[in-house]
């Protein structure tokens, strides 16, 4: 799973056959810092809950595809959840 922020929301104008009501997200991917690492893309909001500003992990690939109802649909990324806090210990 990975790291990210959602940018944005996007409209679509036309809804394959299992994708009904599930949230397309600009998400801008972070590194270990929670720094940009990288450029913004399209994610399906699995969880149906997150918003512009919110720390958010995702999942691409062929997972990205199993986190959705029903499974297997045409996405790249997936957000699989929420973040409410986020520690970042380094090492001395």
């Amino acid at each position: 799973m990975f790291l990210g922020r959602v940018i944005g929301r996007l409209v679509a104008a036309t809804i394959t056959p299992g994708m009904e009501g599930i949230p397309l997200l600009w998400v801008q991917p972070l590194d270990k810092h929670a720094q940009p690492d990288g450029k913004a893309f399209v994610c399906a909001d699995g969880t149906r809950m997150a918003g512009p500003g919110e720390l958010v992990y995702w999942e691409a690939s062929r997972e990205a595809a199993l986190t959705l109802e029903p499974s297997f649909v045409p996405v790249d990324h997936a957000v699989v959840g929420l973040v409410n806090d986020l520690q970042i210990d380094e090492a001395p």
